[in-house]
């Protein structure tokens, strides 16, 4: 108990003395995954901001690929933000999805794969600091960046195990108030999950009201 106090004193006081920009960063995130959670497509602009600050940032920590991920944020979000409002049936957006486990485990096994070949490239040819999970996180991410912009209600369960990873590599490079920050975004992964798969089941409700009332 007594080193959870310790830890806990230590990220007020590095939080109380970082960057500005960290700052800026994390607000954005928490707003992103807030608007993300009910669906809302300024998410992806909250995004967009945050991932452009958060590029910066891992660079001078050398987590290079977290670095390169956030470029790759920085792309998703406009598309994330053309697909919730252009995309789908009738350029009518996309709603919320599930996808069988089968479809999951090939996405599961597949990302693992790519993730030790670019973790052994990294460990190999770059200063990386932790390079395999490093490695994995951006991977995952980035397969799951894109279940966010599809819609796919599991991409939820997906950010609860990166963002546990997470947590603990931004620790290991002393990014306190963004380690703290992946703490509650497990919580709101969690939540997100739930309100995703209500907003699922009512329009599948609605979906077959609609068809009862065509049939009648």
């Amino acid at each position: 108990m007594s080193e959870f106090w310790h830890w806990l004193a230590e990220a007020g006081s590095q939080a109380q003395g970082m960057g500005a920009w960290e700052a800026v960063a994390v607000v954005l995130a928490l707003a992103y995954l807030l608007l993300a959670m009910k669906a809302n497509i300024w998410c992806w602009a909250a995004a967009f901001a945050s991932t452009a600050i958060y590029t910066v940032l891992f660079w001078k920590v050398a987590l290079l690929m977290e670095s390169v991920l956030n470029v790759y944020y920085m792309a998703m979000a406009l598309y994330g933000y053309w697909l919730w409002r252009r995309g789908g049936e009738n350029h009518q957006g996309v709603a919320v999805t599930s996808w069988p486990w089968q479809r999951h485990l090939v996405l599961i096994l597949l990302t693992g794969l790519v993730s030790l070949f670019v973790g052994h490239m990294m460990a190999t040819f770059t200063q990386a600091a932790f390079p395999y999970l490093d490695a994995a996180t951006s991977c995952f991410a980035v397969m799951t960046t894109f279940l966010v912009a599809r819609k796919v209600l599991e991409n939820w369960l997906y950010w609860v195990v990166i963002d546990l990873v997470s947590i603990y590599l931004y620790l290991s490079k002393g990014l306190m108030l963004t380690s703290l920050l992946f703490v509650l975004y497990v919580g709101m992964a969690v939540a997100g999950y739930f309100i995703w798969r209500a907003r699922a089941q009512e329009s599948r409700g609605r979906d077959s009201s609609q068809l009862e009332s065509g049939a009648a």
